[in-house]
């Protein structure tokens, strides 16, 4: 029987730890939710040990990027509240496997076949889901309409609209999931509590692709930062030559 697609185990597995992750957060206490955050970082490692080395940095700059952010936006604004009131451990690397999952759909044969459908489908879906929380939702959800619009300038203009496209299917589940089991709380209203949002607002996948964009413009940066590196810094030196004449 032939193996599956690597783009497609990959992300099947990525979902999959998505809900076993946030339903062993629902009720975890610290040391649980560390444990978490080591076994998270652990797949990541494995999956992107069959990874390019391009794709390896890409992940590198969403991780540092996504960081800063988070602690910005949750402890420091306040924007959303994780359970336990912290950043917790499982998410940096959390969102290394997001941006992982989002570049396997993205480069799929089957992203591409049926790439037109694929993009569109994804306006169509988000844009509904954003009207619904602008107009009928009990929880009006302005900035997910706003978010909406920049991920439509993504997906039509950007660089990777594939990849964005497949960042928009795996950061829906993983904050419909994570809000659902209550792992995080987005507030009512964002920074400076004047826009109203939604848990989760409708159109935040909008907000993740410019993670995905500094992973793909950056990248190439870093990767000719560590080539300029002296090799003994961040490579180990040849073995010499053994003497075959002894």
């Amino acid at each position: 029987m032939p193996r599956p697609p690597r783009d497609l185990w990959v992300s099947v597995t990525v979902f999959a730890w998505i809900a076993v992750a946030a339903t062993i957060d629902h009720n975890a206490g610290i040391w649980l939710q560390r444990s978490v955050g080591v076994a998270t970082w652990v797949l990541l490692i494995g999956l992107l040990w069959g990874e390019p080395r391009r794709s390896r940095a890409q992940v590198a700059v969403v991780i540092l990027a996504a960081t800063a952010l988070e602690y910005t936006a949750s402890p420091g604004l306040g924007v959303y509240t994780y359970r336990l009131h912290n950043v917790p451990m499982y998410v940096p690397p959390g969102h290394g496997l997001v941006y992982l999952a989002a570049l396997c759909i993205g480069r799929s044969v089957l992203a591409e076949r049926y790439r037109k459908q694929f993009i569109y489908g994804v306006l169509l879906v988000c844009g509904a889901w954003a009207f619904w929380g602008l107009a009928l939702a009990p929880r009006r959800d302005v900035l997910g309409a706003i978010m909406y619009l920049f991920l439509v300038r993504f997906l039509l203009v950007g660089r990777q609209p594939l990849v964005y496209a497949g960042a928009f299917v795996v950061t829906s589940y993983l904050e419909l999931v994570g809000t659902n089991l209550g792992a995080w709380t987005w507030a009512v209203h964002g920074p400076g509590g004047i826009i109203p949002q939604g848990n989760p607002p409708s159109g935040i996948p909008g907000g993740y692709c410019f993670l995905d964009a500094a992973g793909l413009a950056l990248a190439p940066l870093l990767l000719l930062g560590f080539d300029r590196l002296p090799r003994g810094l961040w490579r180990s030196p040849p073995r010499p030559a053994l003497d075959e004449s002894v």
